[in-house]
């Protein structure tokens, strides 16, 4: 059987909100047809496109930003790059004119309302999240491809069974948690250690620790934006964002002019309870906040779950006293490397398994970082992903209005309080005493998500999407 091959880019990506599954996917879907015409040597005489949304990214695509995504991808524009703030701006030219640049060179006639449709009551057998994109070719031909965005920006083209990711010897092969303990305990390793060592196989090291450190730095970026901009969500909830003003009256009178002082100004006003419990909850509203704004966020491992982990990790940073490359590093790595096993053992996709799939994933990939760092053993750290995923099985995904907004926001300050518990509870026990390995959990988890409703899969057809009386002018 062919292993997967998953590096911690794969888990950690950059891009732009609201959802990885449902704008990063698709965007970069959309950038792969605009290669594969381009590689067939019939991008300059494109003179139409359509594109079918099906599933979950018909049903609650509009909300998640779909069809944005899906028109910068078509256009040449990349989700790392490109201005958030350019985006309305954009999407209006393009509507207003009815002109696309398709790969940002071959001009065609786009009509958004009548070449690109949201097949609300169809659905595709692979994934819920489906995309056909259609290209009408001057010479009376087509060029037709299916995409599948299947959770955490990963996509898969029908009929492709290859990675684009070159494959390579990972001196340290790992399909499960057992398989990673194993190392750890063949080799004395630590988690973070083991997965340092399958990354080289990729690339050097200074370039794998310049690349990690760079995703914290998007990821610090976007918390500090977050806890510094008020205002309300965009999509017609009217939701207000509070990252900002609980900011402010958490900090009180303490001064600062950047992220570093911010930190020493956070540590001054004490390490109470309550407090430490409203800065975790402070960090992951404001990362959430910018990501349903259509922020620049990191999947972690999905874009809806993607307040979590840097809010743990910024509560190890500013309480712990973890604020160094190397501890950062230990945690990206670790975290990562759990996110990788539930994408190969379950699913990182709500449309999949509800949002067990993504804010239980998140949490456990926080608590095995956090105990990483501060000391625990290999099994402890296992055992932290376990509690934290054990106390998210069967989680919905019920977005209201087809946002990520409610009640999304506000789970990752549930799966980074969540992290943190387990993480304690786990540092306070003896694993060899533990009933419920990780493998166990994430089978577990896989079961239930075959058998969760549909309805509770990212369609906004059940739960509280269906009982909170709401009118959208969009949605």
């Amino acid at each position: 059987m062919k292993r997967e091959q998953i590096s911690v880019f794969d888990i950690f990506k950059i891009g732009i909100g609201p959802s990885s599954s449902h704008t990063l996917g698709p965007w970069r879907a959309a950038q792969q047809f605009v290669q594969l015409l381009d590689q067939q040597q019939v991008l300059s005489i494109v003179t139409g496109i359509k594109i079918l949304l099906y599933g979950s990214l018909a049903k609650t695509g509009k909300g998640h930003g779909t069809d944005i995504a899906i028109l910068l991808g078509l256009s040449g524009d990349d989700p790392v790059t490109f201005d958030v703030n350019a985006i309305d701006g954009k999407i209006n030219d393009i509507k207003t004119a009815n002109k696309l640049l398709l790969g940002g060179n071959q001009q065609i006639d786009f009509y958004v309302e009548d070449d690109l449709l949201f097949l609300f009551t169809e659905s595709l057998p692979y994934h819920p999240n489906a995309v056909t994109f259609q290209a009408f070719l001057s010479n009376g031909k087509a060029v037709s491809a299916t995409f599948y965005s299947i959770g955490g920006g990963f996509v898969v083209k029908e009929g492709v069974q290859t990675q684009i990711k070159n494959e390579v010897d990972l001196p340290f092969p790992i399909e499960t948690a057992g398989d990673l303990l194993h190392w750890c305990i063949k080799t004395g390793l630590k988690i973070s250690e083991v997965v340092m060592e399958n990354e080289l196989a990729w690339r050097g090291e200074q370039e794998t620790r310049s690349e990690v450190l760079n995703i914290f730095r998007v990821m610090r970026e976007c918390m500090y934006r977050g806890c510094h901009t008020k205002g309300h969500l965009p999509g017609g909830l009217n939701v207000a964002r509070r990252a900002a003003n609980l900011n402010r009256r958490l900090i009180g009178n303490f001064q600062y002019q950047n992220y570093e002082e911010w930190v020493a100004a956070i540590r001054a006003t004490g390490n109470s309870f309550q407090n430490t419990l409203d800065w975790v909850s402070c960090f992951a509203l404001a990362v959430n906040e910018e990501n349903a704004s259509f922020g620049r966020v990191v999947t972690a491992p999905t874009n809806g779950a993607a307040g979590v982990v840097p809010a743990v990790l910024h509560y190890f940073i500013v309480f712990c006293d973890g604020f160094s490359d190397e501890k950062i590093m230990k945690f990206m790595l670790t975290a990562s490397e759990i996110g990788s096993i539930f994408k190969k053992g379950a699913t990182l996709s709500a449309a999949m398994g509800g949002c067990q799939a993504e804010i239980g994933v998140s949490s456990a990939m926080a608590a095995a970082a956090l105990t990483e760092c501060l000391g625990g053993s290999q099994r402890q750290v296992l055992m932290a992903a376990e509690i934290a995923m054990e106390h998210h099985l069967g989680m919905t995904c019920d977005p209201i209005g087809g946002l990520v907004q409610i009640p999304c926001i506000e789970r990752n300050t549930m799966g980074a309080i969540k992290a943190i518990t387990a993480s304690q509870l786990a540092l306070q026990t003896n694993p060899d005493n533990a009933k419920v390995s990780l493998d166990a959990v994430v089978r577990t988890m896989w079961q239930t998500a075959l058998d969760m409703n549909s309805k509770y899969k990212e369609t906004s057809d059940g739960g509280l999407a269906i009982n909170i009386p709401i009118s959208l002018p969009e949605c």
